[in-house]
Protein backbone atom coordinates (compact mmCIF):
# COMPACT_ATOMS: atom_id res chain seq x y z
CA UNK A 1 0.00 0.00 0.00
CA UNK A 2 1.55 3.64 -1.09
CA UNK A 3 -0.01 6.41 1.72
CA UNK A 4 -0.06 10.36 0.46
CA UNK A 5 2.69 12.59 1.26
CA UNK A 6 1.23 15.64 2.58
CA UNK A 7 1.79 18.90 4.26
CA UNK A 8 1.95 19.48 8.67
CA UNK A 9 -0.80 21.93 7.87
CA UNK A 10 -2.71 19.16 5.86
CA UNK A 11 -2.15 16.60 8.55
CA UNK A 12 -3.64 19.01 11.31
CA UNK A 13 -6.70 19.27 9.80
CA UNK A 14 -7.63 15.53 10.42
CA UNK A 15 -7.17 16.76 14.02
CA UNK A 16 -10.66 18.08 15.40
CA UNK A 17 -11.61 20.08 18.21
CA UNK A 18 -12.52 17.61 21.58
CA UNK A 19 -10.19 15.50 19.77
CA UNK A 20 -8.11 12.49 22.15
CA UNK A 21 -4.70 12.58 20.02
CA UNK A 22 -1.85 10.14 21.29
CA UNK A 23 2.00 10.42 20.24
CA UNK A 24 5.28 9.16 20.06
CA UNK A 25 7.88 10.26 21.79
CA UNK A 26 8.97 10.44 25.06
CA UNK A 27 10.71 13.07 27.01
CA UNK A 28 12.20 15.22 24.05
CA UNK A 29 13.11 11.87 21.92
CA UNK A 30 10.92 10.73 19.53
CA UNK A 31 7.73 13.26 19.03
CA UNK A 32 6.39 14.35 16.27
CA UNK A 33 7.94 17.98 15.22
CA UNK A 34 5.60 19.80 12.59
CA UNK A 35 1.95 18.81 12.75
CA UNK A 36 0.99 19.43 16.71
CA UNK A 37 2.05 23.66 15.58
CA UNK A 38 0.04 23.55 12.78
CA UNK A 39 -2.96 22.58 15.43
CA UNK A 40 -1.94 25.15 17.59
CA UNK A 41 -2.36 27.67 14.63
CA UNK A 42 -6.08 26.10 13.81
CA UNK A 43 -6.61 26.85 17.40
CA UNK A 44 -6.36 29.75 17.11
CA UNK A 45 -7.86 30.72 14.12
CA UNK A 46 -10.83 28.96 15.78
CA UNK A 47 -10.36 31.13 18.95
CA UNK A 48 -10.06 34.41 17.10
CA UNK A 49 -13.33 32.98 15.12
CA UNK A 50 -15.29 32.61 18.84
CA UNK A 51 -15.25 28.86 17.97
CA UNK A 52 -13.56 26.39 20.74
CA UNK A 53 -10.67 24.37 19.42
CA UNK A 54 -9.12 22.08 22.08
CA UNK A 55 -7.55 18.74 22.49
CA UNK A 56 -6.77 15.85 24.68
CA UNK A 57 -3.25 14.77 24.70
CA UNK A 58 -1.70 11.46 25.66
CA UNK A 59 1.75 11.40 25.44
CA UNK A 60 4.66 8.71 26.98
CA UNK A 61 6.06 11.41 29.16
CA UNK A 62 6.90 15.30 28.96
CA UNK A 63 7.06 16.57 25.54
CA UNK A 64 9.30 19.98 24.66
CA UNK A 65 7.86 23.71 23.79
CA UNK A 66 7.17 22.83 20.09
CA UNK A 67 4.19 20.61 21.70
CA UNK A 68 3.53 21.39 25.24
CA UNK A 69 4.65 25.18 25.09
CA UNK A 70 3.03 26.10 21.45
CA UNK A 71 -0.54 24.16 21.73
CA UNK A 72 -0.44 26.00 25.84
CA UNK A 73 -0.17 29.25 24.35
CA UNK A 74 -2.56 28.90 21.55
CA UNK A 75 -4.77 27.70 24.46
CA UNK A 76 -5.43 24.45 22.77
CA UNK A 77 -4.97 21.46 25.42
CA UNK A 78 -7.96 20.56 27.27
CA UNK A 79 -6.54 17.49 29.00
CA UNK A 80 -2.91 16.46 29.48
CA UNK A 81 -1.18 13.19 30.61
CA UNK A 82 1.09 11.73 32.46
CA UNK A 83 3.98 14.26 32.75
CA UNK A 84 5.13 17.30 32.25
CA UNK A 85 8.29 19.73 32.14
CA UNK A 86 7.22 22.75 30.16
CA UNK A 87 7.45 25.60 32.43
CA UNK A 88 4.63 26.57 29.59
CA UNK A 89 2.06 24.40 30.37
CA UNK A 90 3.30 23.95 33.85
CA UNK A 91 1.89 27.66 34.92
CA UNK A 92 -1.13 26.43 33.01
CA UNK A 93 -2.14 23.33 34.67
CA UNK A 94 -1.11 25.31 38.17
CA UNK A 95 -3.67 28.17 37.01
CA UNK A 96 -6.58 25.31 36.30
CA UNK A 97 -6.21 26.28 32.46
CA UNK A 98 -5.58 22.90 31.90
CA UNK A 99 -6.90 19.57 33.39
CA UNK A 100 -4.00 17.81 34.53
CA UNK A 101 -3.73 13.53 35.50
CA UNK A 102 -0.67 12.92 37.01
CA UNK A 103 0.01 9.13 36.48
CA UNK A 104 2.80 6.42 36.98
CA UNK A 105 4.46 6.36 33.48
CA UNK A 106 4.18 2.59 33.62
CA UNK A 107 0.19 2.71 33.65
CA UNK A 108 -0.22 5.54 31.06
CA UNK A 109 -0.64 2.72 27.84
CA UNK A 110 -2.47 0.64 30.17
CA UNK A 111 -4.83 2.85 31.11
CA UNK A 112 -5.76 4.30 27.80
CA UNK A 113 -6.60 0.69 26.34
CA UNK A 114 -8.68 0.36 29.77
CA UNK A 115 -10.59 3.29 28.59
CA UNK A 116 -10.02 5.37 31.57
CA UNK A 117 -8.82 8.60 29.83
CA UNK A 118 -11.18 8.60 26.75
CA UNK A 119 -11.07 7.96 23.41
CA UNK A 120 -7.50 8.18 21.24
CA UNK A 121 -9.11 9.54 18.13
CA UNK A 122 -5.87 10.24 16.10
CA UNK A 123 -2.31 8.79 16.63
CA UNK A 124 0.91 10.86 15.87
CA UNK A 125 4.19 8.68 15.06
CA UNK A 126 7.69 9.84 14.43
CA UNK A 127 9.40 7.31 12.16
CA UNK A 128 12.28 6.35 10.29
CA UNK A 129 10.38 5.23 7.64
CA UNK A 130 6.70 3.24 7.39
CA UNK A 131 6.45 -0.41 4.94
CA UNK A 132 3.75 -0.80 2.84
CA UNK A 133 2.52 -3.43 5.39
CA UNK A 134 2.14 -1.00 8.11
CA UNK A 135 5.33 -1.47 9.79
CA UNK A 136 6.08 1.68 11.87
CA UNK A 137 10.29 1.99 12.62
CA UNK A 138 10.18 4.64 15.69
CA UNK A 139 12.97 7.37 15.85
CA UNK A 140 14.55 7.58 19.33
CA UNK A 141 12.36 6.78 21.86
CA UNK A 142 9.67 4.08 22.90
CA UNK A 143 6.91 6.02 24.35
CA UNK A 144 3.05 4.90 24.03
CA UNK A 145 3.02 3.89 20.45
CA UNK A 146 2.00 0.80 19.72
CA UNK A 147 -1.24 1.48 21.85
CA UNK A 148 -2.47 4.92 21.18
CA UNK A 149 -1.54 3.13 17.46
CA UNK A 150 -3.91 0.37 17.77
CA UNK A 151 -6.79 2.79 19.28
CA UNK A 152 -6.31 5.59 16.62
CA UNK A 153 -8.73 6.04 14.14
CA UNK A 154 -6.67 8.12 12.09
CA UNK A 155 -2.62 7.75 12.26
CA UNK A 156 -0.29 10.52 11.14
CA UNK A 157 3.12 9.60 10.30
CA UNK A 158 6.15 12.26 10.24
CA UNK A 159 8.74 10.59 8.73
CA UNK A 160 12.21 12.50 9.96
CA UNK A 161 15.04 11.23 7.85
CA UNK A 162 17.37 12.77 10.67
CA UNK A 163 17.04 10.05 12.82
CA UNK A 164 18.93 6.17 11.85
CA UNK A 165 17.93 3.92 15.09
CA UNK A 166 16.46 1.47 12.73
CA UNK A 167 16.97 -2.26 14.80
CA UNK A 168 17.25 -0.46 18.59
CA UNK A 169 13.54 -1.17 19.19
CA UNK A 170 12.09 -3.97 21.14
CA UNK A 171 8.78 -3.33 20.94
CA UNK A 172 6.12 -5.13 23.10
CA UNK A 173 2.71 -4.53 24.17
CA UNK A 174 0.95 -7.12 26.82
CA UNK A 175 -2.24 -8.50 26.28
CA UNK A 176 -5.22 -6.83 29.00
CA UNK A 177 -6.64 -8.73 31.66
CA UNK A 178 -7.55 -11.57 32.40
CA UNK A 179 -5.35 -12.79 29.52
CA UNK A 180 -2.04 -11.36 30.29
CA UNK A 181 1.21 -13.56 31.10
CA UNK A 182 4.07 -12.78 32.19
CA UNK A 183 6.63 -10.60 30.51
CA UNK A 184 9.82 -12.44 29.69
CA UNK A 185 12.45 -9.98 30.28
CA UNK A 186 15.07 -11.87 32.50
CA UNK A 187 17.94 -9.83 31.73
CA UNK A 188 18.77 -6.32 30.58
CA UNK A 189 19.59 -7.38 27.69
CA UNK A 190 16.56 -9.47 26.50
CA UNK A 191 15.13 -8.38 23.26
CA UNK A 192 11.29 -10.05 23.10
CA UNK A 193 9.19 -7.59 20.67
CA UNK A 194 9.37 -6.60 16.95
CA UNK A 195 11.89 -3.67 15.84
CA UNK A 196 8.61 -1.80 14.65
CA UNK A 197 4.95 -0.83 16.13
CA UNK A 198 2.25 -2.82 13.44
CA UNK A 199 -0.26 -0.50 12.35
CA UNK A 200 -3.27 -0.71 10.38
CA UNK A 201 -1.98 0.41 6.70
CA UNK A 202 -5.63 2.08 6.35
CA UNK A 203 -5.58 3.86 9.21
CA UNK A 204 -2.65 6.20 7.95
CA UNK A 205 -4.17 9.27 6.15
CA UNK A 206 -0.28 10.28 4.79
CA UNK A 207 2.85 10.78 5.67
CA UNK A 208 4.40 14.19 6.80
CA UNK A 209 8.53 14.37 5.78
CA UNK A 210 10.30 16.03 7.91
CA UNK A 211 14.14 16.27 9.13
CA UNK A 212 14.54 17.76 12.49
CA UNK A 213 16.90 16.51 15.31
CA UNK A 214 14.88 16.32 19.06
CA UNK A 215 14.85 19.31 21.12
CA UNK A 216 17.86 19.48 23.28
CA UNK A 217 18.03 19.41 27.23
CA UNK A 218 20.63 21.21 28.64
CA UNK A 219 21.85 20.06 31.93
CA UNK A 220 23.98 22.34 34.23
CA UNK A 221 27.58 21.64 34.87
CA UNK A 222 28.32 18.96 37.57
CA UNK A 223 28.84 21.32 41.04
CA UNK A 224 30.16 20.12 44.35
CA UNK A 225 26.88 19.58 45.86
CA UNK A 226 25.82 17.13 42.66
CA UNK A 227 29.37 15.40 42.42
CA UNK A 228 29.12 14.52 46.33
CA UNK A 229 25.81 13.60 46.26
CA UNK A 230 27.14 10.99 43.70
CA UNK A 231 30.13 9.98 45.31
CA UNK A 232 27.78 9.64 48.55
CA UNK A 233 25.60 7.10 46.49
CA UNK A 234 28.08 4.97 44.93
CA UNK A 235 30.37 4.76 48.37
CA UNK A 236 26.88 3.32 49.90
CA UNK A 237 26.15 0.48 47.08
CA UNK A 238 29.73 -0.35 46.58
CA UNK A 239 29.54 -0.78 50.94
CA UNK A 240 26.77 -3.12 50.46
CA UNK A 241 28.02 -4.56 47.21
CA UNK A 242 31.61 -5.69 49.47
CA UNK A 243 28.91 -7.07 51.96
CA UNK A 244 27.63 -9.42 49.84
CA UNK A 245 23.92 -7.90 50.04
CA UNK A 246 24.62 -7.48 46.21
CA UNK A 247 25.48 -9.82 44.67
CA UNK A 248 28.67 -10.51 43.07
CA UNK A 249 27.58 -10.44 39.37
CA UNK A 250 26.20 -7.12 40.23
CA UNK A 251 22.69 -6.02 39.67
CA UNK A 252 20.88 -3.57 37.18
CA UNK A 253 21.03 0.00 37.74
CA UNK A 254 18.16 2.75 37.13
CA UNK A 255 19.00 5.93 37.11
CA UNK A 256 16.68 9.58 36.92
CA UNK A 257 17.49 12.26 34.38
CA UNK A 258 19.85 15.20 34.88
CA UNK A 259 23.06 16.22 36.35
CA UNK A 260 22.19 14.43 39.78
CA UNK A 261 21.91 11.19 37.74
CA UNK A 262 24.81 11.74 36.18
CA UNK A 263 26.95 12.23 39.36
CA UNK A 264 25.94 8.72 40.60
CA UNK A 265 26.69 7.62 37.12
CA UNK A 266 30.19 9.21 36.96
CA UNK A 267 31.00 8.20 40.39
CA UNK A 268 29.89 4.20 39.81
CA UNK A 269 32.34 4.23 37.25
CA UNK A 270 35.25 5.51 39.58
CA UNK A 271 33.92 2.33 41.86
CA UNK A 272 36.63 0.16 39.50
CA UNK A 273 35.97 -2.66 42.54
CA UNK A 274 31.78 -3.19 41.03
CA UNK A 275 31.66 -5.11 38.03
CA UNK A 276 30.40 -3.50 34.85
CA UNK A 277 27.14 -2.37 34.86
CA UNK A 278 23.74 -3.27 33.22
CA UNK A 279 21.51 -0.12 32.82
CA UNK A 280 17.43 -1.13 32.90
CA UNK A 281 16.09 2.35 33.10
CA UNK A 282 13.47 5.13 31.12
CA UNK A 283 16.01 7.18 29.77
CA UNK A 284 19.41 7.20 28.83
CA UNK A 285 22.08 10.32 28.96
CA UNK A 286 25.30 11.34 27.20
CA UNK A 287 27.76 9.48 29.79
CA UNK A 288 25.72 6.44 29.44
CA UNK A 289 27.23 5.81 25.72
CA UNK A 290 30.38 6.25 27.04
CA UNK A 291 30.60 4.15 29.50
CA UNK A 292 29.43 1.79 27.64
CA UNK A 293 32.39 2.43 24.89
CA UNK A 294 34.65 1.55 27.86
CA UNK A 295 33.32 -1.27 28.68
CA UNK A 296 32.22 -0.23 31.99
CA UNK A 297 28.29 -0.98 30.89
CA UNK A 298 27.43 -3.71 29.34
CA UNK A 299 23.69 -2.98 28.04
CA UNK A 300 21.39 -0.34 28.51
CA UNK A 301 18.00 -0.93 28.16
CA UNK A 302 15.52 2.44 28.08
CA UNK A 303 12.30 3.94 27.01
CA UNK A 304 14.51 7.21 25.17
CA UNK A 305 18.02 8.33 24.18
CA UNK A 306 17.77 11.65 25.67
CA UNK A 307 20.88 12.49 24.25
CA UNK A 308 23.03 15.32 23.01
CA UNK A 309 22.95 15.96 18.88
CA UNK A 310 26.74 14.97 19.18
CA UNK A 311 26.26 11.85 20.96
CA UNK A 312 23.40 11.20 18.97
CA UNK A 313 25.28 11.37 15.67
CA UNK A 314 28.37 9.28 17.28
CA UNK A 315 25.28 6.16 17.57
CA UNK A 316 24.38 7.14 14.26
CA UNK A 317 27.42 6.45 13.02
CA UNK A 318 28.67 3.19 15.26
CA UNK A 319 25.57 1.30 14.98
CA UNK A 320 26.72 -1.99 14.78
CA UNK A 321 28.79 -1.50 18.18
CA UNK A 322 25.31 0.37 19.67
CA UNK A 323 22.78 -2.28 18.22
CA UNK A 324 23.71 -4.80 20.11
CA UNK A 325 24.06 -3.08 23.74
CA UNK A 326 20.94 -0.86 23.47
CA UNK A 327 17.58 -1.78 23.62
CA UNK A 328 14.47 0.98 23.05
CA UNK A 329 11.08 -0.65 25.01
CA UNK A 330 8.10 0.98 25.18
CA UNK A 331 7.40 2.94 28.67
CA UNK A 332 4.94 -0.09 29.62
CA UNK A 333 7.78 -2.36 29.85
CA UNK A 334 10.83 0.33 30.72
CA UNK A 335 8.91 1.22 33.59
CA UNK A 336 7.14 -2.58 34.33
CA UNK A 337 6.48 -3.41 38.00
CA UNK A 338 6.59 -7.13 37.25
CA UNK A 339 10.29 -6.48 35.30
CA UNK A 340 11.63 -4.12 37.87
CA UNK A 341 10.82 -6.70 40.54
CA UNK A 342 12.12 -9.53 39.14
CA UNK A 343 15.38 -7.80 37.67
CA UNK A 344 16.16 -6.50 41.30
CA UNK A 345 16.66 -2.95 40.55
CA UNK A 346 19.46 -0.28 42.62
CA UNK A 347 16.77 2.82 41.32
CA UNK A 348 17.84 6.09 42.06
CA UNK A 349 15.36 9.18 41.40
CA UNK A 350 15.09 12.64 42.80
CA UNK A 351 13.21 13.97 45.61
CA UNK A 352 11.73 17.84 45.83
CA UNK A 353 11.76 17.12 49.81
CA UNK A 354 12.01 13.89 52.16
CA UNK A 355 10.38 14.02 55.72
CA UNK A 356 11.65 13.03 58.88
CA UNK A 357 9.91 9.12 58.88
CA UNK A 358 10.92 9.02 54.99
CA UNK A 359 8.08 10.37 52.95
CA UNK A 360 9.11 11.84 49.39
CA UNK A 361 7.64 14.80 47.63
CA UNK A 362 8.77 14.64 43.84
CA UNK A 363 5.86 16.55 42.40
CA UNK A 364 4.90 19.08 44.05
CA UNK A 365 5.94 22.83 45.80
CA UNK A 366 4.53 23.51 48.53
CA UNK A 367 2.14 20.88 48.47
CA UNK A 368 -0.11 22.63 45.58
CA UNK A 369 1.79 24.02 42.63
CA UNK A 370 2.84 20.62 40.37
CA UNK A 371 6.98 20.92 39.25
CA UNK A 372 6.25 17.60 37.71
CA UNK A 373 4.89 14.91 38.45
CA UNK A 374 5.63 11.56 39.66
CA UNK A 375 6.96 10.44 36.51
CA UNK A 376 8.49 6.59 36.89
CA UNK A 377 9.86 6.99 40.12
CA UNK A 378 6.76 5.30 41.66
CA UNK A 379 7.11 1.93 39.07
CA UNK A 380 10.68 2.06 40.18
CA UNK A 381 10.84 2.51 43.88
CA UNK A 382 8.19 0.32 45.18
CA UNK A 383 9.64 -2.19 43.22
CA UNK A 384 13.14 -2.37 43.40
CA UNK A 385 15.98 -4.33 44.67
CA UNK A 386 17.43 -1.14 46.32
CA UNK A 387 14.97 2.26 46.08
CA UNK A 388 17.20 5.50 46.71
CA UNK A 389 15.77 9.16 46.50
CA UNK A 390 18.60 11.49 46.53
CA UNK A 391 18.46 15.56 47.08
CA UNK A 392 21.10 18.66 47.93
CA UNK A 393 20.41 19.30 51.48
CA UNK A 394 18.74 22.94 50.90
CA UNK A 395 17.15 24.53 48.38
CA UNK A 396 16.47 28.51 47.96
CA UNK A 397 20.07 29.50 48.63
CA UNK A 398 19.77 27.40 52.07
CA UNK A 399 16.60 28.94 52.64
CA UNK A 400 15.01 25.72 52.92
CA UNK A 401 16.00 22.59 53.99
CA UNK A 402 15.11 19.69 51.83
CA UNK A 403 15.15 17.17 55.21
CA UNK A 404 11.70 18.46 56.65
CA UNK A 405 9.27 17.22 59.46
CA UNK A 406 6.44 16.23 56.76
CA UNK A 407 6.20 16.41 53.45
CA UNK A 408 3.60 18.49 51.91
CA UNK A 409 2.46 16.30 49.23
CA UNK A 410 3.55 12.31 49.52
CA UNK A 411 4.39 10.58 46.31
CA UNK A 412 6.09 7.75 48.03
CA UNK A 413 5.95 6.75 51.39
CA UNK A 414 8.21 5.67 54.10
CA UNK A 415 7.48 2.04 52.45
CA UNK A 416 9.01 2.44 49.55
CA UNK A 417 11.77 4.77 50.65
CA UNK A 418 14.87 2.64 51.65
CA UNK A 419 18.01 5.31 51.76
CA UNK A 420 18.37 8.60 51.09
CA UNK A 421 21.46 10.88 50.07
CA UNK A 422 22.48 14.55 50.51
CA UNK A 423 25.82 15.78 50.08
CA UNK A 424 26.13 15.05 53.73
CA UNK A 425 26.13 11.44 53.33
CA UNK A 426 23.41 8.72 53.45
CA UNK A 427 20.45 7.30 55.74
CA UNK A 428 20.29 3.68 55.13
CA UNK A 429 16.28 3.71 56.49
CA UNK A 430 15.74 -0.49 55.68
CA UNK A 431 14.54 -2.08 58.94
CA UNK A 432 14.64 0.69 60.94
CA UNK A 433 11.70 2.08 62.91
CA UNK A 434 10.21 5.71 62.79
CA UNK A 435 12.45 7.25 65.28
CA UNK A 436 15.72 5.72 64.17
CA UNK A 437 14.53 7.29 60.69
CA UNK A 438 14.09 10.50 62.15
CA UNK A 439 17.63 10.35 63.62
CA UNK A 440 19.53 8.63 60.77
CA UNK A 441 17.76 11.37 58.19
CA UNK A 442 18.91 14.31 60.79
CA UNK A 443 22.47 13.49 61.67
CA UNK A 444 23.58 11.87 57.88
CA UNK A 445 21.28 13.82 55.31
CA UNK A 446 20.50 17.48 56.97
CA UNK A 447 22.34 20.10 56.48
CA UNK A 448 23.90 21.58 59.57
CA UNK A 449 21.85 24.62 59.42
CA UNK A 450 18.78 22.86 60.02
CA UNK A 451 19.35 20.08 62.05
CA UNK A 452 18.84 21.67 65.45
CA UNK A 453 15.79 22.93 64.33
CA UNK A 454 14.67 19.05 62.93
CA UNK A 455 15.78 18.05 66.46
CA UNK A 456 13.38 20.39 68.17
CA UNK A 457 10.48 18.96 65.70
CA UNK A 458 11.19 16.11 67.69
CA UNK A 459 10.99 17.19 70.81
CA UNK A 460 7.59 18.61 70.39
CA UNK A 461 5.94 15.67 67.76
CA UNK A 462 6.31 12.80 70.24
CA UNK A 463 3.22 11.31 70.70
CA UNK A 464 2.56 7.90 68.91
CA UNK A 465 4.70 5.72 66.35
CA UNK A 466 5.06 8.05 63.56
CA UNK A 467 4.88 11.08 65.82
CA UNK A 468 3.62 14.29 63.96
CA UNK A 469 2.69 17.71 64.92
CA UNK A 470 0.61 19.00 62.03
CA UNK A 471 0.57 22.43 63.11
CA UNK A 472 4.37 23.08 63.70
CA UNK A 473 5.25 21.47 60.73
CA UNK A 474 3.24 23.67 58.69
CA UNK A 475 4.55 26.40 60.35
CA UNK A 476 7.47 25.53 58.27
CA UNK A 477 6.42 26.43 55.17
CA UNK A 478 4.62 28.98 55.94
CA UNK A 479 7.63 30.46 57.51
CA UNK A 480 9.01 30.14 54.41
CA UNK A 481 6.43 31.36 52.69
CA UNK A 482 6.24 34.94 54.26
CA UNK A 483 9.73 35.27 55.30
CA UNK A 484 11.84 33.79 53.37
CA UNK A 485 13.86 31.58 55.39
CA UNK A 486 12.57 28.26 57.48
CA UNK A 487 15.09 28.94 59.87
CA UNK A 488 13.57 31.86 61.35
CA UNK A 489 10.91 29.37 62.62
CA UNK A 490 9.99 29.34 66.48
CA UNK A 491 9.32 26.51 67.95
CA UNK A 492 8.65 27.59 71.66
CA UNK A 493 4.79 28.41 71.13
CA UNK A 494 4.15 25.10 70.18
CA UNK A 495 5.92 23.42 73.31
Amino acid sequence: MSYPIITAAEAACYINNGDGVGISGFTLSGTPKTVLPEVAKRAEEAHAAGKPFKINLYTGASTGDSIDGVLTRAKALNFRAPFISNPTVRDAINNKEIIYADLHLSLMAQDLRYGYLGKVDVAILEAIDITPDGKVYLTTAGGIGQTVANLADRIIIERNTFHHTMGLHDVYEPKDPPYRTEIPVYKASDRIGKPYVQVDPKKVVGIVEVCLPNEQVVFKELDPVTRKIGENVANFILGDFKRGIIPATGLPIQSGIGNVANAVLKALDDCTELPPLDLYSEVLQDSVIELMERGRVNAGSTCSLSLSQECLQHVYDNLDFFRDRLILRPSEISNHPEVIRRLGLIAMNTAIAVDLYGCVNSSHIGGTRLMNGIGGSGDFARNAYISIFMTPSTQKGGAISSIVPMVTHADHTEHDVRVVATEWGVADLRGKGPDERARLLIENCAHPDYRNLLWDYLKIAKNGHVSHNVAAALALNTTYEREGDMRKIDWGRYL
